[in-house]
């Protein structure tokens, strides 16, 4: 996934706002918690030589040892793909009416090479009250904090009004070649029905000083769609040139998307989330956003806002940009074709059909197609943050980090969240685990987490799945 992050620029002005955060209680479950956060990081889950089944095995091994009913797990494995195994568990409600809650995290992790890592990218480090490996944040934290809270559910006896589901996945990172929830979806769709999900997606951020100053709730996701352009020509020898010629037939239309920005949206979490920043920005910033929020909106605003922050320009908007071209067979020829990717991150709700269409619109040349590739993403609407929703958030939060900001967000990048919103589960992102300006470096080299943001974020995930599962529809 790609982590959604508030602007790194609003760092000192958040610092002003922070509020000391509440002191954590020690746990006497923590050691086993590490214990069994270290198995599941050090369980290689990559597409290439890694094991999901191996991971979802070893977690259902925990889950029974912790006394939950073997009955109540299994992992389901496709027939085709016997690495590719995800893990099913769940704590029984005591209301047969009323639908199940799914805990969704994703057990496969990014590719890492050893030669270029600081560490052993798949040997769990602690350091500086750090923890470093690949999967640390990127999704194994919350697979390991899910999993812990049901075995603790379970001990203390805690008798939940609906269904507690725990869905650990594979295939998130290259859903592309497969994706357990994509899968689950289409084979087992009883699964994954439920009143909603919580998933990762948001996080939280930390000032200079290593305080929390805002935690997100991540409500939505953009889709994912490259087009290809393509143009051809019967060529001919470079010293006859031609009126027609492909490269530049092709840079006039990539000239002409670049140019083009699509009309400022704003849904629930977005329009939640400009609304927190005018509380944390720079009063000059704050008057910017403003004028974004109004109706309507004000588009040289939107503008300053762009530069500042792309991130803040693409929760506004959908957005379409060329990443890359290729054409030409020799450099003593006529090009014969000249082709360009043009990846789009659509807001949710929109159909890909329509953005394929402004795409053709802007092209204006009958001689180049526009084909959308691969395998469309789901869309679906992005899920509202209704009081049911954000209520528990609040108090969880005001208990662990009094005075913290809560930040509704939309995920600029892409989750398994797009599979269960677009199947009808309203799925939110959820961690309480924060990270400083730098960043998680999920994807990257030397992934890490903050030992203190990892045992925070399992408490609040704790407490706050508790008053979800307990909670009247």
């Amino acid at each position: 996934m790609q982590p959604n992050h508030v602007a790194p620029m609003l760092a000192a002005a958040l610092a002003v706002v922070a509020l000391p955060a509440g002191a954590r209680k020690p746990d006497p479950g923590e050691a086993a918690f590490r214990a069994l956060y270290k198995q599941l990081v050090e369980i290689n889950t990559t597409l290439s030589v890694g094991s999901c089944t191996e991971a979802a095995k070893a977690m259902q091994a925990r889950l029974v040892a912790g006394g939950i009913p073997a009955a109540d797990t299994e992992v389901l494995v496709p027939p085709q793909r016997p690495k590719d195994g995800n893990l099913v568990a769940t704590i029984k409600g005591s209301d047969a009416v009323a639908k199940p809650m799914i805990l969704l995290a994703h057990l496969d992790v990014v590719e890492a090479k050893r030669e270029d890592w600081a560490r052993d990218p798949f040997t769990l480090v602690e350091e500086d009250g750090w923890f470093y490996a690949r999967g640390v944040s990127d999704d194994k934290a919350m697979a390991a904090v899910f999993t812990d809270s049901l075995i603790r559910y379970h001990k203390e006896g805690f008798k939940p009004r609906r269904d507690i589901r725990l869905l650990l996945t594979c295939g998130e990172e290259t859903s592309d070649t497969f994706d357990g929830v994509e899968w689950l979806i289409k084979e087992h769709p009883e699964l994954t029905r439920a009143a909603f999900a919580l998933n990762e997606g948001a996080g939280g951020e930390l000032d200079d000083h290593g305080k929390p100053v805002a935690l997100q709730v991540q409500a939505g996701e953009k889709v994912y769609q490259d087009f290809r352009l393509e143009v051809t020509d019967k060529g001919g020898h470079s010293s006859r040139p031609t009126k027609k010629n492909p490269i530049y037939a092709l840079g006039a239309a990539l000239g002409r998307i670049g140019a083009y920005q699509f009309p400022i949206s704003l849904n629930d979490a977005t329009r939640g989330y400009f609304r927190a920043q005018l509380e944390l920005a720079p009063q000059a910033v704050a008057e910017d956003i403003k004028a974004v929020l109004a109706s309507p909106p004000d588009a040289a605003a939107a503008d300053r806002l762009w530069t500042i922050n792309p991130a803040w320009n693409s929760m506004l908007r959908t957005t379409c940009v060329a990443t890359m071209v290729d054409a030409g067979h020799a450099p003593n020829a006529l090009p014969q074709r000249a082709g360009a990717n043009v990846n789009c991150r659509i807001l949710p709700g929109v159909p890909l059909e329509a953005v394929k269409n402004t795409l053709a619109r802007l092209v204006d040349d009958a001689d180049i197609t526009v084909t959308a590739v691969g395998e469309p993403s789901p869309v679906g609407n992005a899920p509202n943050l209704s009081a049911a929703i954000m209520d528990p958030v609040r108090k969880v939060a005001d208990a662990i980090w009094p005075g913290v900001a809560i930040v509704p967000t939309m995920a600029t990048g892409a989750t398994d969240g797009r599979f269960l919103n677009a199947a009808g589960t309203p799925t939110y992102g959820l961690s309480g685990m924060f990270h400083d300006a730098e960043g998680s470096h999920a994807h990257g080299l030397d992934e890490r987490i903050r030992v203190k943001s990892l045992l925070d974020g399992r408490r609040f995930l704790y407490e706050v799945v508790k008053l979800y599962a307990t909670a009247k529809d």
